[in-house]
């Protein structure tokens, strides 16, 4: 199954450990090597790990897939930072033309080289973003404009290269892409029906459901900026 007429390719693969990259501030594996090729297991491609696994990682975002087209986007509208926006600069795994948000939908299942893995979720990305780039407000545009990626869970283990073709073999929710579901997602005051229906979406990661669940009470409140919010002391 193609997806708009195009035939997506793996870009780039990125892979990085956990260092102490700001004084004072937790480490972070955000900064990552790219790699020709790479074992993909549940828990990530080989070579890669997380930092903080109560926040990042995981078997439900396994591996977080960055669109590579919107990497000149960024380099035309931030203009400098230190070459940081760059194909692996945000602390994604695995990059591809043609793929984006708009045209994603939370639980597609797709087989990329030897693997196969579903979409769980998009990125909300926190103050490390802002930190990794130099932008103190990265992570809030990330999310302002929808450029923020997604996560996926792995169906099938196997090994994915450079050049490997993506292929959607299923769609699940054809409604709901992943960037109408992120929107929703750091929406404050979000429709308590709509909320309902996202949390019953099958294949989004149990974490965005419970989030999703929590929404549909119509005196919840939750601040979006306060998880990519940094104090810059």
């Amino acid at each position: 199954m193609r997806v708009q007429n195009q035939e997506p390719q793996v870009t780039g693969l990125y892979v990085g450990r956990a260092q102490e990259l700001w004084p004072g501030k937790p480490p972070s594996a955000i900064k990552k090597s790219a790699v020709k090729a790479a074992d993909l297991s549940v828990s990530g491609l080989d070579g890669d790990e997380q930092a903080d696994l109560r926040l990042h990682g995981g078997v439900e975002k396994a591996l977080h897939h960055y669109p590579a087209q919107h990497y000149a986007i960024w380099e035309r509208e931030l203009l400098s930072t230190n070459g940081v926006v760059r194909p692996g600069g945000f602390g994604e795994n695995l990059s591809s033309y043609h793929l984006h948000e708009r045209n994603v939908c939370v639980a597609d299942i797709f087989k990329i080289g030897q693997a196969v893995v579903q979409v769980s979720q998009g990125r909300t990305p926190c103050w490390k973003l802002n930190r990794h780039t130099g932008v103190k407000t990265m992570a809030a545009d990330f999310l302002r404009t929808g450029r923020t990626g997604w996560y996926c869970r792995v169906i099938e283990e196997g090994r994915i290269r450079v050049s490997d073709e993506i292929e959607l073999i299923d769609r699940i929710n054809p409604d709901w892409t992943v960037m109408r579901v992120t929107h929703a997602r750091v929406s404050d005051g979000l429709d308590v029906m709509l909320a309902a229906e996202i949390a019953q979406l099958p294949g989004l990661s149990t974490n965005w459901k419970n989030s999703f669940k929590k929404k549909t009470h119509k005196d919840y409140h939750e601040d979006p900026a306060q998880a990519w919010q940094d104090e810059w002391k």
